[in-house]
């Protein structure tokens, strides 16, 4: 019989980095009945074989995975090699092509070889939707669509949006989320875990659960991860991501070079540190008992070293160091009282960086400023930028570095 932490442990450390739980109270007496009767739950995520490169955006939902496993429960890596071939209409303007079964069997081949850099090889169940797909007669799939509604579904976003738009809907991409929702009926699913974009489909494994008289899964879904800028979502389209099989200092300097705001976020996200170690580590970072450079390099350090090994990362650190020496800042430095009012963006989130070094007199005008920028003249708490815009907000304090001169710039809120 397998014994697991209490409950209330359990919880606080699925609940760290969590967007949603529908519903906790039922995920509380899950985990009450699994501790008691040293039963595991069954945690299912599934994943369709689409886009096999996966960047730190994608591992949010594979950590989350992570924890339960470390908890002790069951973990299904399920690929959707019969789902991929419909195609997932998530977030889509336009009916996406299907993939074809030679694509799925390479792409779920390159997936497994990448996940196992954060799930346990030995301790998780890989399973392919297929393998009950695949005896679905055209009687089951009846009997399956007879469960849910045509304005039920239709209440999906995306669906919402282009039926109104008088943009086609094809009929299978309405199969789409009935389709995933079974992979819980057939797996008989305790929890879905899902990106923020996938509620829809998987509070239809809710429901369907129900249709086929079993309990109903508990939904948790994972956050979308902001990229290296702070403010869009993390895409190797958009030049803002880290990628995982990228080379250990590429990736230790990009994780170094996000705002020391930002850093939180990954904390939370991308590692198992304890909600109260990062809140402990945040107080240290306020009161000045702990410099925000020192965590970042911690963090670095860390992501690297889960993606190839804890000696690859002190190596990474160590030329790191080494590449940016020149470049490290002196205890004492002027401080510069800037308005953050004056220099924020238009979205109030974060300070267009051309506007501070006009302010404190690094730049005569806001061109000049953005050329330096864009040469990559300009360091931000110690790490060279060609982003137009710091991550930040009033009362937050940034160290701004051009050529040999140098000023900690505080952002007050008058």
């Amino acid at each position: 019989m397998a014994l697991f932490p209490p409950v209330e442990e359990q919880l606080a450390y699925l609940k760290k980095g969590a967007a949603e739980i529908v519903k906790e109270s039922e995920l509380r007496s899950k985990l009450e009945r699994s501790r008691a009767s040293g039963k595991p739950l069954k945690v299912k995520a599934g994943f369709d074989p689409t886009a096999p490169d996966l960047h730190l955006g994608h591992t949010v939902l594979l950590r989350k995975l992570k924890h339960f496993q470390d908890l002790g429960h069951t973990v299904i890596f399920l690929i959707g090699d019969f789902t991929g071939m419909i195609g997932d209409p998530t977030g889509r303007s336009a009916t996406r092509p299907p993939l074809t079964r030679e694509q799925i069997a390479e792409n779920a081949e390159t997936y497994k070889a990448q996940v196992f850099r954060i799930l346990s090889k030995e301790k998780t169940v890989v399973d392919f939707n297929s393998r009950w797909f695949s005896k679905f007669s055209a009687e089951d799939f009846i009997r399956l669509t007879a469960k849910y509604t045509v304005s039920q579904m239709l209440e999906r976003e995306d669906f919402h949006k282009r039926f109104h738009d008088e943009k086609p809907i094809a009929m299978h991409e309405l199969l789409y989320p009935l389709a995933q929702g079974y992979d819980s009926v057939a797996l008989e699913a305790d929890v879905e875990l899902g990106g923020t974009d996938q509620k829809f489909n998987l509070l239809v494994g809710r429901e369907l659960q129900r249709a086929y008289g079993q309990e109903s899964q508990v939904v948790l879904t994972t956050p979308i991860l902001e990229g290296l800028d702070g403010v869009n979502k993390m895409s190797k389209s958009l030049g803002n991501a880290i990628g995982i099989h990228e080379p250990p200092l590429e990736m230790y300097g990009k994780v170094m070079s996000i705002s020391d705001q930002m850093m939180w976020r990954y904390y939370e996200l991308l590692t198992d540190v304890r909600v109260d170690a990062i809140a402990q580590m945040k107080a240290d970072a306020d009161s000045g008992k702990a410099h925000p450079m020192a965590l970042k390099k911690e963090l670095a350090r860390g992501i690297v070293a889960d993606f190839h090994s804890a000696e690859v990362a002190g190596k990474a650190a160590e030329d790191w160091a080494k590449q940016f020496q020149k470049d490290q800042v002196p205890e004492e430095i002027e401080i510069a009282l800037v308005p953050f009012a004056e220099v924020a963006n238009r979205e109030g989130d974060g300070a267009r960086l051309a506007k501070v070094l006009v302010k404190i007199g690094f730049a005569a005008s806001t061109s000049e400023a953005d050329r330096k920028i864009k040469e990559s003249a300009v360091s931000v708490d110690g790490v060279k930028t060609t982003t137009p815009m710091a991550r930040a907000s009033a009362g937050a304090t940034l160290t701004v570095r051009l050529g040999r001169r140098i000023k900690k710039v505080v952002l007050t809120s008058s």
